[in-house]
């Protein structure tokens, strides 16, 4: 798919942000191994989670999510009715199907093989393998148990404190799922917070989640079922707060986004390059933290991102690359190497996709260097099949003199609508829901 991109006079939008991908997963999951029914409402309909829900489906779980509907019911099979699927489970493209089910699997005497597609197949597993086996499971992959296939016999775990050597919600959730059935207490601490809507929904769901330095669940008998709406995502609102910002006429304001503030990341970064953002209707959703947030045109300053908040705007830093194009002075993102172990190394693909537009742009081991404010212009951009930097594209385009022309976005992992969605912003005035 090629999509043209051209820079719009002005941007008016009110956008109801797409619902949180991270949790919708989760409650498919989750209530997949809870004692009874659950409805899911606002539900992510993208190629990522559509994986989770197959994957389930084969492993015996009732999902009842017509095509197109934002709105599922899952009737969940208890801890330990999960059925052996009688062929390969395929996890697509999503990273967190393959590594939460290898958590869950790994606790049920089953038999169960991982794949997915190319680029799933070329991502780490050996972060999530080496604790579960240390837990008690028998695990093999490929390149020495580093990717997928992954062949997993579980059962018979004991609880491990585990110090995991990055920060990644993914791990640390395949490693709480599998301490859910293990013997005695299961721990794990990371270099820097992740995001805990794991933590979140499990607790909800009655289990018993402690935090004491580092992050534990016990053993569950059960998990009462937990119907929920989903809150926005706050990385497919990235992309417009970054557009309001950027854009010299543009205000957007986004509906029902969600503000946990282990995701929250891109807020505080646009906050110290002076971005105008105004947040409004603060509630709670499902859990989850929720507000409006409004986006103006702003005079933005370089700024320096490292530490404890990269975990935090993780997904959301390669528009931080774009941000910085329109800031006055360097922005500098560093301690993000966990980048280069994405659905593409996205270090290189920023670099690569803002320099042929015209960015001063170079890359670090753990992340890269940005000289602001800069000009851009239009190009023809091969997003590689990640969807984050085909919508990196997709909004420089927006900001960029001239044409663009975006190919192999592939966004529908993640944002469905993303491209119906930015015409429809560009074109001076939108509602989109």
């Amino acid at each position: 798919m090629s999509v043209p991109v051209n820079r719009p006079e002005r941007v008016r939008a009110t956008i109801t942000v797409p619902p949180d991908k991270s949790v919708s997963h989760r409650a498919l999951i989750f209530n997949a191994i809870a004692d009874g029914r659950a409805t899911i409402d606002h539900l992510l309909d993208s190629a990522d989670v559509r994986s989770t829900a197959r994957c389930l489906a084969a492993l015996g779980v009732e999902i009842d999510w017509p095509a197109g509907s934002p709105r599922a019911t899952v009737t969940g099979r208890g801890m330990h009715g999960l059925y052996e699927s009688d062929d390969v489970l395929d996890c697509g493209n999503s990273g967190t199907t393959m590594r939460l089910l290898s958590g869950l699997l790994a606790a049920h005497p089953l038999l169960s093989i991982l794949t997915g597609d190319e680029s799933l197949r070329s991502r780490p597993m050996a972060r999530v393998i080496s604790p579960l086996r240390k837990m008690g499971a028998h695990i093999l992959a490929r390149k020495g148990d580093a990717v997928a296939p992954v062949v997993i016999k579980g059962g018979n775990l004991k609880g491990i404190a585990f110090e995991s050597p990055v920060a990644s919600a993914q791990v640390k959730s395949a490693v709480l799922l599998a301490g859910l059935y293990a013997e005695g207490e299961t721990r794990v601490r990371e270099p820097e917070r992740s995001r805990d809507h794991t933590e979140r929904m499990l607790a909800a769901m009655g289990a018993d989640v402690f935090d004491s330095g580092a992050v534990g669940v016990r053993p569950a008998s059960r998990l009462a079922p937990l119907s929920l709406r989903v809150p926005g995502d706050i990385s497919s609102a990235a992309p417009w707060l970054v557009l309001g910002a950027c854009h010299p006429d543009a205000e957007i304001v986004l509906k029902g986004m969600n503000t946990n503030p282990t995701r929250t990341g891109l807020l505080d970064i646009l906050s110290a390059m002076s971005a105008t953002i105004e947040i409004t209707e603060e509630r709670t959703m499902g859990g989850e933290p929720v507000a409006d947030v409004v986006v103006r045109t702003s005079t933005l300053r370089g700024t320096e991102v490292g530490g404890a908040l990269v975990p935090r705007a993780i997904d959301e830093l390669p528009l931080v690359a774009l941000l910085a194009c329109f800031a006055e002075g360097t922005t500098v993102v560093r301690d993000a190497a966990e980048l280069r172990a994405k659905e593409s190394d996205r270090v290189d693909s920023v670099v690569r996709v803002l320099g042929r537009m015209g960015a001063k742009v170079r890359a670090r081991d753990d992340g890269f260097v940005v000289e602001g404010p800069v000009k851009l212009h239009g190009a023809r951009i091969d997003a590689g099949g990640d969807h984050r930097i085909g919508m990196l594209a997709g909004i420089a385009g927006c900001l960029a003199d001239g044409d663009t022309r975006v190919e192999n976005g592939a966004v529908d992992v993640s944002y469905p609508a993303f491209w119906e969605q930015l015409a429809n912003a560009a074109s001076g005035t939108a509602t989109i829901r």
